[in-house]
C-alpha cells in the first residue's frame, strides 16, 4: 500500500505592523451580551442582575423606581465593569412594553436575555378590589411578560442566541388559596407559557425557563400585606434571593424548562401533585382562610 503525503502549510511570517491593520488570524472579540431585567429593583429582580452582571453580561434593568433603580446600576458598575442602563416604567401600562423596546432601540441595545420579574399580588378576595387594581395586576404579569416576550423573541432566534426566564412560583403548581384569586392563575400561565415557548425556541437556540421559587425573602410580602401571615412560617420554607437567581440562572443556562428552587419546595410539589384531587382541594380552602382575614 502506497503510504500518501500530505504537504504541511508553511509558517505565516510576521506581519510588519507598519503596512497591515489587525492579524486577521486573531478573532475579533465578541461584544458583550445584554440582559433586561424588570422589577429589577430590589428583591429576586435585584439579585438576577447581580447574577448576569457576574456572568459578564451588560444589563437594562426596569421597574417604576428610578431611584433605586440607579442606585442597584451605580453598584453593580462599580462592582462589575457592566454597563447597565436604567429605565424608569410602568409595566401596568399597555403602552410600556412597547415604549420599552422603542427606547433600548434607540441606545443600540440589542437583548440576549430577557428576565420577567415585575410583578405582586393583590390579596383579599376576588370582589374585594376595584376591577383597576386586578387589570392592572394582569397587565404587568401577563400581558407585560407576554408583549415583552414577543417583541425581543425574533431578535434571539435570528442571532441564534436567546436565554428568557419567567419568575414564576411554587404558587403556579399548588392548590389555589381563596383570597389570594389571580396571583396563582397569572403564575401557573407564566409556567405552561414557558413549557411552550421552551420546545418552540430550543432548535433556535432560545432556552426558555419558569422559575419557580416558594417564600423568598424580599419586599413582595411587605407590599401585599401578608408580612405578619407569612412570619409565622418555619425557617425551612424560605430562601433569599440570591439564591433563587443563582439557581434560576443555572437553569436557564442548562435548557430546563421548568425549576422549582428548593428541596422542600420541590418535596412539596412532588406530594400535592400524587394527593387524590379531593384532599387538593380540602388544602385550597384551608390555606384561603389566612388570606381572607388579611
Amino acid at each position: 500500500m502506497t503510504q500518501r503525503s500530505y504537504a504541511q502549510p508553511s509558517a505565516p511570517s510576521d506581519p510588519d505592523p507598519r503596512t497591515v491593520g489587525p492579524d486577521p488570524r486573531t478573532p475579533a472579540p465578541s461584544p458583550p451580551r445584554t440582559a433586561l431585567i424588570t422589577g429589577a429593583s430590589s428583591g429576586i429582580g435585584a439579585a438576577f442582575a447581580d447574577v448576569f452582571a457576574a456572568h459578564g453580561f451588560d444589563l437594562v434593568i426596569a421597574a417604576r423606581r428610578e431611584d433605586r433603580l440607579r442606585e442597584v446600576a451605580a453598584r453593580l458598575e462599580g462592582a462589575t465593569g457592566r454597563r447597565v442602563d436604567v429605565i424608569a416604567c410602568d409595566l401596568a401600562r399597555r403602552e410600556t412594553p412597547a415604549e420599552l423596546c422603542q427606547e433600548m432601540a434607540s441606545r443600540g441595545l440589542t437583548i440576549d436575555a430577557l428576565v420577567n420579574n415585575a410583578g405582586y399580588g393583590v390579596p383579599g378576595t376576588f370582589l374585594a378590589s376595584a376591577w383597576e387594581r386586578h387589570e392592572a395586576m394582569l397587565q404587568v404579569m401577563v400581558g407585560g411578560l407576554t408583549q415583552l416576550t414577543y417583541r425581543l423573541l425574533p431578535g434571539m432566534i435570528e442571532r441564534r442566541y436567546g436565554r428568557i426566564i419567567n419568575v414564576a412560583s411554587l404558587a403556579g403548581l399548588v392548590p389555589a388559596p381563596a383570597g389570594h384569586t389571580l396571583y396563582a392563575a397569572t403564575k401557573a400561565f407564566a409556567i405552561k407559557f414557558s413549557e411552550a415557548l421552551a420546545h418552540e425556541g430550543r432548535p433556535h437556540g432560545v432556552h426558555v425557563t419558569a422559575v419557580c421559587p416558594g417564600f423568598t425573602l424580599s419586599e413582595f410580602h411587605d407590599v401585599t400585606g401578608t408580612r405578619a401571615q407569612v412570619s409565622k412560617l418555619p425557617s425551612w420554607m424560605w430562601m433569599d434571593s440570591p439564591t433563587v437567581a443563582r439557581q434560576g440562572f443555572d437553569a436557564v443556562m442548562e435548557g430546563i424548562p421548568i425549576y422549582i428552587n428548593g428541596r422542600a419546595n420541590r418535596a412539596i410539589e412532588s406530594f400535592v401533585r400524587h394527593l387524590p384531587q379531593p384532599i387538593v382541594m380540602w388544602a385550597g380552602r384551608r390555606l384561603g382562610r389566612s388570606y381572607r382575614k388579611t
